[in-house]
């Protein structure tokens, strides 16, 4: 097969196929109309002789022959994008890019609000998909440019990668307005005797918090563990159960769910939530925008 043979925009809906796996988000992504991308892939397969994505309730699912053309791919892509807009600024006004953020639902309770106000203001055409944090993952997601940037405490990702501190914050215990400890305070023997909400958080730096106050000597009574932070506030709404979370996200829960906050009498140590890209993205405008509107809207 020879390069004059192949339609360039063929390859680059076969790159997103790859990371939207549905045929309207892509159609979406690219601006054009489903049949146009379904058009496409069907050239595409009939070129190469394999089916490329199979159909399932989840959505397209790569063949072995696309997975093994998805990275060579889409880095000769990027290359290209990069190649011709190498010179080429950001206009945030007149763009009609998708980014994708990386964080963990406590960074979409936190962050999206105020980061989708600030975009609808300086750039209502760009859009915004966020996946989540999971560093098991995410740096050979970043490393593709699948991922534009990581928003959250992520420890594990180091060699290659930038980051801008956002700010610090600490852990404190979170229940519902009325609890039976609110009159005295949650006090270390309090804390011993409650029940616990423990947040597993898999793949981001939150699991130090059981480590935290194991290697302090206490022992939790854990009632319930969960995930992912995102039912907490649910759960501590309608029981008389604690959990141990950061501040940033205890304050979102307050009002909506009736909590109240107090210190945790374990030390825990505070973390640092950053703004981390690949250094791929170093230099590129867009990616540089998007970063700085980030690091403007919540740095303090």
């Amino acid at each position: 097969m020879e390069l004059q043979d192949v339609d360039l925009n063929l390859l680059v809906v076969f790159h997103e196929l790859l990371r939207r796996r549905r045929v309207s988000a892509v159609a979406q992504a690219l601006g054009m109309s489903q049949p146009a991308v379904s058009n496409a892939l069907n050239r595409l397969r009939r070129l190469l002789g394999d089916e490329l994505f199979l159909r399932t309730a989840k959505g397209m699912i790569p063949t072995p022959l696309a997975e093994r053309l998805a990275s060579p791919i889409g880095e000769s892509l990027d290359a290209i994008h990069h190649t011709l807009n190498a010179s080429a600024g950001f206009e945030p006004a007149a763009s009609q890019r998708a980014f994708t953020v990386a964080m963990t639902d406590i960074g979409e309770i936190y962050f999206l609000p105020a980061l989708m106000q600030k975009l609808g203001e300086v750039a209502p055409g760009v859009t915004l998909s966020t996946v989540r944090n999971q560093g098991d993952t995410l740096q050979g997601e970043m490393e593709s440019g699948r991922v534009d940037l990581a928003i959250g405490f992520l420890p594990d990702l180091q060699s290659g990668f930038f980051q801008r501190r956002l700010f610090r914050q600490r852990y404190v215990c979170l229940f519902r307005q009325g609890h039976p400890l609110e009159a005295g305070g949650i006090t270390l023997a309090a804390f011993r005797a409650a029940e616990h909400v423990s947040i597993v958080a898999e793949g981001t730096g939150h699991g130090m918090v059981d480590q935290a106050i194991q290697r302090a000597g206490v022992a939790r009574h854990v009632r319930l563990r969960v995930p992912h932070f995102v039912a907490v506030g649910h759960i501590l709404q309608t029981t008389d159960l604690i959990a141990v979370v950061p501040e940033a996200y205890a304050q979102r829960t307050l009002a909506p769910f009736g909590l109240q906050t107090a210190p945790c009498p374990v030390r825990i140590p505070d973390i640092a939530i950053h703004v981390l890209w690949h250094a791929k993205n170093h230099r590129e405008p867009g990616n540089q925008w998007l970063r700085q509107l980030v690091v403007e809207t919540f740095a303090r």
